[in-house]
């Protein structure tokens, strides 16, 4: 069942939060807007909130979900729950059905980027459409250290060390995803750093960050099913988590892909570059812009 929370807005169109029941956990959600059904998955350590200079915007064109993934954001913390692609690719298509919802378009970031493809791949009658902002994909080698260091006793130590860090270090790592630090909006880090201190959060993510490779590989596996769906990448030039390089080895498997590329932006072009991508992704729902 919905459990919605009507939110005030500084616009004309309403915001509703609430839950719903996905395997028994509560999911937390946003919601705004009416028609096309579009659902928002954040990355790795993300939420709900990382869409908030978006939401809005495209509730003028769509039926607009951001979800907060189970063990995540104000989702509830489920202990041993299985954090593969595959897995949580599943319990998107639940939280589909919690909502009602068909059939959506699919936005995805970074780690939420390679768990649209795998759901695109497994429930594709699901899946009108991608939008993928510097989604993880097999062909990136950028972050292989950093998930082999934290696969180690002293990286998972300083794992469970990150959410008592002052907030000054965390705005310091938040800084470098972007191709200009000056771009980190005030409210940003919160939706980063917020439920970090929950406990089952950090456990979840060095379950992810356990199975990266596994993952890859099935993810990889699965690419050829998507030759033909329609999808949008968003990518900036100045990404150091998810290069750039990696989106022309998609390009090249995606066959009705798209590629944005904006210049001097970093890893989380949505947030450092909301307008831009507000209006790619109008274009893409609205059929504007050009698939190849």
């Amino acid at each position: 069942m919905i459990q919605k929370m009507p939110q005030e807005c500084n616009n004309r169109i309403a915001m509703e939060e609430g839950y719903v029941s996905v395997g028994g956990a509560k999911l937390h959600y946003h919601r705004s807007g009416s028609g096309r059904p579009l659902l928002l998955l954040h990355g790795l350590v993300g939420s709900a909130k990382n869409w908030r200079q978006n939401i809005q915007f495209l509730a003028q064109h769509a039926n607009v979900y951001a979800v907060d993934l189970l063990n995540m954001g104000e989702s509830e913390r489920v202990r041993g729950l299985d954090a593969s692609l595959e897995a949580t690719a599943d319990r998107v298509a639940s939280c589909m059905d919690a909502f009602g919802l068909d059939v959506a378009d699919i936005a995805g970031h970074s780690h939420g980027g390679a768990v649209a493809m795998m759901l695109a791949a497994r429930h594709p009658s699901r899946v009108r459409s991608l939008m993928l902002f510097a989604p993880a994909n097999p062909f990136c080698d950028l972050g292989r250290q950093l998930i082999a260091f934290y696969q180690t006793s002293a990286g998972m130590w300083l794992a469970r060390q990150i959410p008592w860090l002052p907030r000054r270090l965390k705005a310091t790592a938040l800084s470098r995803m972007y191709g200009n630090p000056a771009r980190v909006a005030d409210d940003a880090l919160d939706g980063y750093t917020a439920g970090l201190h929950v406990p089952g959060t950090i456990d979840h993510v060095l379950s992810i960050v356990r199975g990266w490779s596994a993952d890859m590989r099935h993810l990889r596996d699965a690419l050829s099913s998507l030759a033909e769906k329609p999808t949008l990448l968003i990518w900036g030039d100045r990404d150091r988590t998810v290069g750039l390089r990696s989106a022309e080895q998609l390009q090249r498997l995606l066959r009705q892909s798209s590629l944005v590329v904006l210049p001097g932006v970093g890893h989380i072009p949505f947030e450092e570059m909301p307008d831009a991508c507000n209006g790619a992704m109008r274009d893409w729902l609205s059929g504007s812009l050009p698939r190849n």
